[in-house]
């Protein structure tokens, strides 16, 4: 897979996971609640709006793309499982950022606060995952250096959105 199918397969991944820095807020997604280490589930970040305006926003940019990219990557896969793919990758991101937030208060990490390859890298990997699971031949499809090229996209891409989102002031922290 080329370098624009790869972004095209993570594009809905991308515009989940950044979408909350925009339309979160509301409620907490753990409600204050603790888990047994006596620690939030996941922290004053991760609220209900941002998980849902997340993975809506992420279905719809994946819709988009298939639309009009439809042949330009995973030519084999029809129609109705590339929308299934978006879905789970938008899916997948928020619910791997969810984790992420999850692994960082167990490690005693504030909220807010930067761990490199706990804030990057659990969402791209679930949304990864859960495509798998929707379309087992994409692994053959990406191939190692395509996961891989991903996963260093993905740090680049992350740090970028984030340094222009807190210089735009909608984070607090450039991670």
């Amino acid at each position: 897979m080329d370098l624009l199918g790869l972004l095209l397969l993570v594009f809905p991944a991308y515009v989940a996971n950044s979408v909350p820095v925009v339309f979160g807020g509301g409620p907490r997604i753990d409600g204050g609640r603790k888990f047994i280490d006596g620690r939030r589930l996941f922290g004053d970040g991760k609220t209900i709006q941002g998980f849902l305006s997340g993975v809506a926003f992420g279905i719809a940019a994946g819709a988009v793309t298939v639309l009009l990219f439809s042949g330009l990557y995973l030519p084999d896969a029809s129609f109705a499982t590339k929308m299934w793919l978006v879905g789970a990758m938008a899916f997948g991101a928020m619910a791997g950022d969810l984790l992420g937030s999850f692994l960082k208060r167990r490690l005693g990490i504030k909220d807010g606060e930067s761990s490199f390859v706990i804030d990057q890298m659990p969402f791209i990997l679930v949304g990864l995952f859960l495509a798998w699971l929707v379309y087992p031949p994409l692994f053959e499809a990406l191939g190692w250096d395509g996961l891989a090229l991903i996963l260093v996209l993905t740090i680049l891409l992350h740090y970028l959105f984030n340094v222009i989102a807190h210089r735009l002031r909608l984070k607090k922290v450039p991670w």
